[in-house]
C-alpha cells in the first residue's frame, strides 16, 4: 500500500489516507449545491469581515466598521418576537472560484498570478520533530469574539458579537484545536491573551508583541495560527450561517486568510513560505471533510503573518454560528493540520 500512495498525486493520496476519518467523500454534486442565498459575496474594508446579498439582483453592502464593542454575556434567550434580524443557514460554496488546483480554491483579491501545483512541490521552511519544546503557537488578536448560545434562525440584542467570558468565546476554539495537536504530540502553547480588550483598536499590535515574546522565548516554535470568529451580513439586519454537515453534525465552515506581497504592502517577502503551509492546510481539510473550508482569501494585508514562514489566519465560523458548532470544526480543522504536519519531517 505505501508504494501505491507514494506513486499517487498528492491530492489523491491524502484523500485515500483520509478518507476513513472524513466518513467518505461527498459526490461532485452534492458540493456545487448552495442552500437558500447565493454564494456571492464581496471581502469588507475591516478585517476579514463580509457582506453577503440576500438577492441575486442585490448589490452587496460592505461592512467597514467592527462588531460594537459589547462584551455582556450571550447566553440570555429572548424570543422570536424580539429579532433584530434573520439568520440564514447556507453552505457557502467554494468550488466555482477561478483560482483552484487539487481540491484547494482561492478567492485571489491580491489578484497575483500563481502555481499552485509548484507552490505544493515547493518543499517548506521548516521540519516538526515533535519534541518537548513547543513548536506550535496559538493565539487570538481578537479573543473576545463570541458566538451564538443556542441555534435559533434570529438573533436578538442580547445576542452580542463579544463576550469576555472565555468558555464562551473564540477562545474556547483555539482551547479544542490545541487538544487536538496536543493528542497527536505536537507541543503547543495557547496563549489566551485579550488583545481586543478593553479597545478593539490596536489589536494586531498587540498580538504583534505577544507573538514575537514567545519567538523569542521559545525559538523552536514553527507554527503560529491566529484564530479568529468570522461575520457575514446581508441585507438590512439578516446575517449568514454557514454550515456544513460532516459526520451527522452541523459544522461551522472555516476560512483560511492568506496575506501577501501585492497591493501597498511591499515588505512582506517571505509570504509564500505561509502560502505553501496554508496550500497543503487546506487541501488536507477538503480531502478529509469535503466542504468544511471555504474558498482560502488571498488578499493584500499581513496581519502580523509576516512574523514567521509559518503563519496562519483561520476563520473559524461567524458570529451567527454557535459555539458547539465552531468547536466541532476546530476538531476537524485542527485533525487535518496534524495531518500535514505529520508529513513535515
Amino acid at each position: 500500500m505505501k508504494k501505491i500512495l507514494n506513486a499517487l498525486p498528492l491530492t489523491v493520496s491524502l484523500m485515500l489516507c483520509f478518507a476513513t476519518a472524513a466518513g467518505g467523500l461527498y459526490s461532485f454534486a452534492d458540493r456545487m449545491v448552495v442552500e437558500k442565498q447565493p454564494a456571492v459575496y464581496t471581502a469588507g474594508a475591516y478585517p476579514l469581515k463580509e457582506t453577503l446579498p440576500q438577492k441575486p439582483q442585490e448589490e452587496p453592502q460592505v461592512q467597514t466598521t467592527p462588531p460594537e464593542e459589547n462584551t455582556q454575556s450571550v447566553q440570555v434567550s429572548a424570543p422570536a418576537s424580539d429579532a433584530v434580524g434573520k439568520i440564514y443557514e447556507q453552505f457557502l460554496s467554494p468550488y466555482s472560484q477561478k483560482l483552484n488546483y487539487g481540491g484547494i480554491y482561492i478567492k485571489n483579491s491580491a489578484g497575483l498570478s500563481l502555481d499552485i501545483k509548484n507552490e505544493l512541490e515547493t518543499a517548506l521552511a521548516f521540519k516538526i520533530k515533535k519534541s518537548k519544546e513547543p513548536e506550535v503557537l496559538i493565539v487570538h488578536t481578537h479573543a473576545t469574539e463570541s458566538y451564538m448560545s443556542e441555534d435559533k434562525g434570529y438573533y436578538t440584542a442580547q445576542d452580542t458579537p463579544r463576550n469576555d467570558n472565555d468558555s464562551k468565546n473564540v477562545i474556547a476554539v483555539g482551547e479544542k484545536f490545541a487538544e487536538v495537536l496536543k493528542n497527536g504530540g505536537i507541543s503547543v502553547i495557547h496563549d489566551k491573551t485579550h488583545h481586543d480588550s478593553p479597545s478593539y483598536n490596536q489589536s494586531y499590535s498587540r498580538a504583534k508583541t505577544t507573538i514575537t515574546e514567545y519567538l523569542k522565548k521559545y525559538p523552536s516554535i514553527k507554527i503560529v495560527v491566529d484564530i479568529h470568529r468570522d461575520s457575514i451580513a446581508m441585507q438590512g439586519n439578516d446575517k449568514c450561517k454557514p454550515t456544513r454537515e460532516i459526520g451527522g453534525k452541523k459544522a461551522a465552515q472555516v476560512m483560511l486568510v492568506v496575506g501577501s506581497q501585492s497591493g501597498s504592502v511591499t515588505d512582506f517577502p517571505n509570504w509564500k513560505q505561509n502560502f505553501r503551509l496554508a496550500l497543503r492546510f487546506q487541501q488536507t481539510m477538503e480531502a478529509m471533510y469535503p466542504g468544511l473550508p471555504r474558498a482560502m482569501l488571498l488578499c493584500s494585508r499581513k496581519y502580523n503573518t509576516n512574523l514567521t514562514t509559518g503563519s496562519l489566519l483561520l476563520e473559524v465560523g461567524t458570529d451567527s454560528n454557535t459555539l458547539g458548532e465552531a468547536v466541532y470544526s476546530a476538531e476537524l480543522a485542527a485533525t487535518s493540520l496534524l495531518g500535514v504536519l505529520n508529513t513535515i519531517k
